[in-house]
């Protein structure tokens, strides 16, 4: 008798929270803050979360998207730090760089990655370098037999960090050319013969250049990200570039933005039993079929990663070994994260 009084009063229990968070939420709006401008994946993928996400609420409370950029995307995460109400009301899409920026930088940061309540990332997308095919290198091993010529914007973009890595850990032969305002600019470069390479999104490459894979113009030499793309399981990723066990530790924290995908967040203290509601309601919405649908229609791939995956890649990052991180920081060449 006592067990039944026992599950008695768990139901109870829980149906009255279920109560309290509903007479919370309903009538108000959750903010997501977003760390870029208008427009772009994040903002697009905030906008789809914004309409679908407050079905999967108690109350359905609206949902409003409002960009912060600013600071390297150092603004808004400080605000999701220090200043957003931690009631449940805001949330936030940061750049995946955040962590790894505090760990190898820190300039302005006013937040400690490790405390943020994670909810979840939308997805992982592999990046990719590619050369022209008519530069005759076809794999990984090529880069550190030939010099190849490599396009980037600036110092601080993806595009630019992993290859100077690649040169100043492993020993690859990327000669970097930079001056290039857009990737577009850097794609008619490597169409004219300018450059012979770059690195960037798998799926970009898939969604602005879909002849250049078909007609085997351009060959895939490595990948960087967490794990291999199902797509190019036979490519093997930076990492695995490695010579020695603290060559891949580095190319592993340098690589974690990557991993992290477009990573969401809460702030510090949000009551525990809110933010478990955040969360189970954010993994309800990637798994909506008409969200899933937008994302398709939008070329936007979505590959979920749990609060409790995006959370270990972030402490795994953030409490890198210093010796780990200052190698990483010299690998890095002045290319820190932007």
């Amino acid at each position: 008798m006592n067990r039944w009084l026992y599950i008695l009063a768990t139901v109870l229990i829980c149906r009255a929270s279920a109560r309290a968070e509903e007479d919370f939420y309903k009538g108000k709006t959750i903010v997501i803050i977003n760390s870029t401008g208008n427009g772009g994946s994040y903002y697009n993928i905030a906008q789809a979360v914004a309409r679908y996400m407050p079905q999967y609420i108690p109350g359905h409370p609206a949902i409003a998207v409002k960009s912060m950029p600013g600071g390297g995307n150092v603004l808004a995460t400080n605000f999701m730090y220090q200043n957003a109400p931690r009631d449940g009301t805001f949330i936030a899409t940061i750049n995946n760089s955040i962590p790894l920026n505090q760990v190898l930088d820190g300039r302005g940061a006013r937040y400690d990655a490790a405390r943020f309540n994670w909810l979840g990332s939308t997805g992982t997308y592999n990046s990719v370098a590619y050369v022209w095919a008519s530069a005759g290198v076809t794999s990984a091993k090529d880069i550190f037999r030939r010099e190849i010529t490599l396009g980037g914007t600036g110092l601080g973009s993806s595009i630019v960090i992993y290859p100077s890595v690649a040169n100043n850990l492993l020993g690859a032969k990327f000669k970097i050319v930079l001056g290039y305002n857009t990737t577009t600019e850097l794609d008619l470069a490597m169409e004219r013969g300018e450059v012979q390479a770059r690195t960037g999104s798998y799926t970009g490459l898939q969604d602005d250049h879909p002849d250049w894979l078909r007609d085997k113009k351009v060959n895939i030499i490595f990948q960087i990200g967490g794990k291999r793309d199902i797509a190019l399981s036979e490519t093997p990723l930076l990492t695995e570039l490695a010579n020695t066990e603290e060559q891949r530790q580095i190319l592993s924290l340098v690589s974690s933005p990557i991993a992290l995908g477009r990573p969401y967040l809460a702030p510090p203290e949000v009551p525990p039993a809110r933010l478990e509601l955040l969360r189970a309601a954010f993994a309800s919405t990637l798994r909506d079929k008409n969200f899933l649908a937008d994302m398709a229609h939008m070329h936007h791939e979505i590959a979920p990663a749990s609060a409790e995956e995006v959370a270990q890649i972030v402490m795994d990052t953030v409490l890198a070994p210093p010796d780990i991180a200052e190698k990483a920081r010299a690998a890095m060449g002045g290319a820190l994260p932007q």
